[in-house]
């Protein structure tokens, strides 16, 4: 199941929101490399709770597309790739896209009202949490029907969380809110009646 066998222009083709959250957060990356302007871009978008406070608004969503070295873009970028085709493949583009930002985006509010005032964060783990959470929503309306997927996915879920903790730098606080959101998202996509109809839609 995530497992990627398609070649570059297949990927492209079937995951386009997938690509391009990916390409975003590529370009993005390699733009706050650039002497003087990249300084600029991250100081511009970094999460910082007292500059939210006075009314830096943005500073709730840009933190999503700025990450703190290669290895932290190599790490989330990785993950989004591996997890999040299949995730698109079913939720369909749309679903897929709110899933993803909603969860991004909370990750981000929950930082906000639960870490100090000069805590700082940046990142797409919020938003990667939120992709993993969604596939936790389906693992509980499918246990009985998809048990190999309750297999991969239960002990990805239990490993990253763990990690989210044992690790030293992480924002605890986007990651557990990221997931929690994308599972609460999911409960509503992945319903039954919900897939029964999305079916009926593509039937007619």
């Amino acid at each position: 199941m995530f497992s990627r066998t398609e070649s570059f222009s297949q990927y492209i083709r079937l995951y386009p929101v997938v690509t391009f959250f990916l390409a975003l957060n590529i370009l993005i990356y390699l733009v706050t490399l650039i002497p003087f302007i990249g300084t600029q871009v991250l100081y511009a978008g970094v999460g910082v709770n007292f500059l939210i406070s006075d009314g830096e608004w943005w500073r709730l969503l840009t933190p999503m597309f700025l990450h703190g070295g290669i290895m932290h873009l190599l790490f989330n970028m990785f993950s989004l790739f591996i997890f999040g085709p299949e995730l698109e493949k079913i939720a369909g583009k749309a679903r897929f896209l709110t899933i993803y930002m909603l969860s991004g985006i909370f990750a981000n509010i929950a930082t906000f009202f639960l870490q100090a005032p000069d805590y700082q964060s940046l990142g797409a783990s919020g938003a990667v949490f939120g992709i993993l959470g969604a596939f936790g929503a389906l693992v509980y309306y499918t246990k009985h029907i998809l048990p190999q997927l309750r297999q991969i996915i239960l002990p990805i879920i239990v490993i990253s969380v763990i990690m989210t903790y044992v690790q030293p730098n992480i924002n605890t606080t986007a990651h557990i809110a990221g997931l929690v959101v994308g599972f609460l998202i999911g409960l509503s996509y992945f319903h039954p009646k919900r897939i029964v109809s999305w079916k009926s839609k593509k039937r007619s």
